[in-house]
Protein backbone atom coordinates (compact mmCIF):
# COMPACT_ATOMS: atom_id res chain seq x y z
CA UNK A 1 0.00 0.00 0.00
CA UNK A 2 2.72 2.53 0.99
CA UNK A 3 4.73 1.97 -2.40
CA UNK A 4 1.48 2.11 -4.61
CA UNK A 5 1.20 6.04 -2.96
CA UNK A 6 4.53 6.42 -3.36
CA UNK A 7 4.63 5.45 -6.91
CA UNK A 8 1.82 7.62 -7.43
CA UNK A 9 3.55 10.52 -6.02
CA UNK A 10 6.51 9.99 -8.22
CA UNK A 11 3.72 10.12 -11.44
CA UNK A 12 2.44 13.47 -10.75
CA UNK A 13 5.79 15.09 -9.86
CA UNK A 14 7.46 14.42 -12.99
CA UNK A 15 4.32 15.23 -15.46
CA UNK A 16 4.00 18.47 -16.97
CA UNK A 17 2.92 21.40 -14.28
CA UNK A 18 -0.97 21.44 -14.17
CA UNK A 19 -1.30 25.35 -15.10
CA UNK A 20 1.05 27.01 -17.22
CA UNK A 21 3.14 29.76 -17.12
CA UNK A 22 0.97 32.85 -18.40
CA UNK A 23 -2.04 31.41 -16.33
CA UNK A 24 -0.90 31.91 -13.44
CA UNK A 25 -0.78 35.84 -14.03
CA UNK A 26 -4.47 36.38 -15.06
CA UNK A 27 -5.30 36.88 -11.59
CA UNK A 28 -2.71 39.39 -10.91
CA UNK A 29 -3.30 40.86 -14.27
CA UNK A 30 -6.92 41.05 -13.83
CA UNK A 31 -6.38 42.73 -10.09
CA UNK A 32 -4.04 45.50 -11.38
CA UNK A 33 -6.91 45.92 -14.36
CA UNK A 34 -9.30 46.48 -11.52
CA UNK A 35 -7.48 48.69 -9.07
CA UNK A 36 -6.41 51.05 -12.55
CA UNK A 37 -9.80 51.88 -12.85
CA UNK A 38 -11.57 52.16 -9.25
CA UNK A 39 -8.65 53.99 -7.49
CA UNK A 40 -4.91 55.19 -9.72
CA UNK A 41 -7.11 56.50 -12.69
CA UNK A 42 -10.12 58.72 -10.91
CA UNK A 43 -7.08 59.83 -8.13
CA UNK A 44 -4.80 61.11 -11.07
CA UNK A 45 -8.29 62.77 -12.73
CA UNK A 46 -9.17 64.94 -9.51
CA UNK A 47 -4.88 65.65 -9.42
CA UNK A 48 -5.47 67.13 -13.06
CA UNK A 49 -8.39 68.46 -12.28
CA UNK A 50 -7.27 70.57 -9.06
CA UNK A 51 -3.55 71.42 -10.79
CA UNK A 52 -5.88 73.42 -13.93
CA UNK A 53 -7.90 75.35 -11.32
CA UNK A 54 -4.91 76.20 -9.25
CA UNK A 55 -3.47 77.65 -12.62
CA UNK A 56 -6.40 79.40 -13.01
CA UNK A 57 -6.61 81.38 -10.37
CA UNK A 58 -7.17 85.26 -10.68
CA UNK A 59 -7.49 88.39 -8.78
CA UNK A 60 -10.78 88.49 -7.35
CA UNK A 61 -11.84 85.17 -6.69
CA UNK A 62 -13.11 84.04 -3.31
CA UNK A 63 -11.45 80.64 -2.39
CA UNK A 64 -11.32 77.55 0.18
CA UNK A 65 -7.62 76.68 1.69
CA UNK A 66 -6.86 73.29 2.36
CA UNK A 67 -7.33 74.06 6.05
CA UNK A 68 -10.86 75.96 6.22
CA UNK A 69 -9.98 79.48 5.28
CA UNK A 70 -12.06 81.54 3.37
CA UNK A 71 -10.98 84.84 1.58
CA UNK A 72 -10.56 86.46 -1.69
CA UNK A 73 -7.27 87.01 -3.80
CA UNK A 74 -5.72 90.07 -4.00
CA UNK A 75 -2.56 88.91 -5.29
CA UNK A 76 -1.24 86.07 -7.17
CA UNK A 77 2.37 85.03 -7.51
CA UNK A 78 4.67 82.14 -9.14
CA UNK A 79 4.11 79.82 -5.87
CA UNK A 80 2.11 81.82 -3.39
CA UNK A 81 -1.24 83.58 -3.21
CA UNK A 82 -2.62 86.30 -1.05
CA UNK A 83 -5.60 86.13 0.49
CA UNK A 84 -8.10 89.00 2.46
CA UNK A 85 -9.73 87.07 5.03
CA UNK A 86 -11.14 90.30 6.56
CA UNK A 87 -10.49 94.21 6.22
CA UNK A 88 -7.13 94.65 6.50
CA UNK A 89 -6.26 91.19 7.42
CA UNK A 90 -3.82 90.19 4.99
CA UNK A 91 -2.37 86.14 4.28
CA UNK A 92 0.17 84.70 2.09
CA UNK A 93 -0.26 81.04 1.19
CA UNK A 94 1.20 78.32 -0.92
CA UNK A 95 -0.49 78.06 -4.60
CA UNK A 96 -0.91 74.22 -3.53
CA UNK A 97 -3.05 74.91 -0.29
CA UNK A 98 -5.65 75.92 -2.22
CA UNK A 99 -8.68 73.49 -1.83
CA UNK A 100 -11.62 74.83 -3.82
CA UNK A 101 -13.27 78.37 -5.40
CA UNK A 102 -16.18 79.20 -3.60
CA UNK A 103 -18.92 79.25 -5.97
CA UNK A 104 -21.34 80.54 -3.73
CA UNK A 105 -20.00 84.10 -3.43
CA UNK A 106 -18.01 84.66 -6.34
CA UNK A 107 -17.36 88.64 -6.59
CA UNK A 108 -20.10 89.32 -9.23
CA UNK A 109 -22.61 87.84 -6.70
CA UNK A 110 -21.35 89.65 -3.64
CA UNK A 111 -21.58 93.27 -6.14
CA UNK A 112 -25.14 92.46 -7.11
CA UNK A 113 -26.12 91.81 -3.13
CA UNK A 114 -24.56 95.39 -2.56
CA UNK A 115 -26.22 96.92 -5.22
CA UNK A 116 -29.73 95.73 -3.80
CA UNK A 117 -28.55 96.68 -0.21
CA UNK A 118 -28.03 100.26 -1.81
CA UNK A 119 -31.39 100.02 -3.85
CA UNK A 120 -33.26 99.25 -0.49
CA UNK A 121 -31.51 102.12 1.34
CA UNK A 122 -33.14 104.86 -1.26
CA UNK A 123 -36.44 103.74 -1.02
Amino acid sequence: MISTAYAMGQAGASGAPAGGGLTAFVPLILMFVIFYFLLIRPQQKKAKEHQNMVNNLKKGDRIITSGGVHGTIISLGDTTVSLEIAENVKIKINRGNVAALNQKASPTTLQKTKVKDKDKKNE
